[in-house]
């Protein structure tokens, strides 16, 4: 019982970093927080820009998985971004994993870093 228990316990632990690593494995190198990004914008303005568009986490999810997994300017709530750092490239990742670190973007509070 008590190794079971540790096992669900080591299962929550792993599960609550994984979104965080999907993050920092797939979109800080370009969408990082500090102010001297040259590549993209800063995840700081692109969170900022999405919950003032949708407040509702469930809405945050989809549109910014669904713009990411297949991007253009057309859908685009940042489109000043695009003149400024062009068009984010198609990456090629599947939905259910752009909805995970959409859902990490919208929960985490990147300013206290």
């Amino acid at each position: 019982m008590k190794i079971l228990f540790i096992l669900i316990l080591l299962i929550n632990i792993s599960n609550a970093n994984y979104k965080e690593l999907l993050f920092n494995g797939n979109c800080i190198t370009c969408h990082n927080t500090n102010n001297n990004n040259k590549s993209a914008p800063t995840i700081i303005e692109i969170q900022t820009k999405y919950k003032e568009a949708f407040p509702n986490k469930k809405d945050f999810i989809h549109y910014m998985s669904t713009w990411v997994y297949k991007p253009n300017e057309i859908n685009s709530i940042m489109k000043d971004s695009i003149d400024k750092y062009n068009l984010m490239p198609n990456l090629a990742y599947d939905k259910t994993t752009l909805e995970e670190i959409s859902e990490y973007i919208y929960n985490k509070d990147f300013n206290k870093e």
